[in-house]
């Protein structure tokens, strides 16, 4: 549940980049003792890092339009967020949540 609860922090308190560590240090740390574990946090982490690069990709196209689509950022943002509550909440359900719109960087 770190995994899935802290992507959503970390995004919050990073300002939408950072949502990757929290999967990351619970793979690193607890990854290699349970499968559960792993599958719960590479999924958590292939989506934060997915949409940590759709983040800063949005922080170069405002930059680009000089703010015109400032608000495509603050959309960017959101996405994270909620899909990682959701995906906690199942977690703590016990089941593996499937996060829609992800690459998989990390493989399980």
């Amino acid at each position: 549940m770190i995994a899935h609860f802290g992507g959503p922090l970390g995004v919050v308190v990073g300002g939408g980049l950072f949502g990757w560590v929290a999967p990351l240090i619970a793979m690193m740390t607890r990854g290699q003792q349970s499968p559960v574990v792993r599958a719960h946090s590479v999924a958590a982490l292939n989506f934060q890092l997915t949409w940590a690069v759709v983040g800063l990709l949005s922080w170069v196209l405002t930059a680009i339009t000089c703010g015109i689509l400032f608000f495509v950022p603050m959309i960017v943002w959101v996405v994270p967020v909620i899909f990682g509550i959701i995906a906690g909440v199942k977690a703590n359900d016990g089941t593996l949540y499937a996060y829609p719109m992800s690459y998989a960087f990390v493989k399980r």
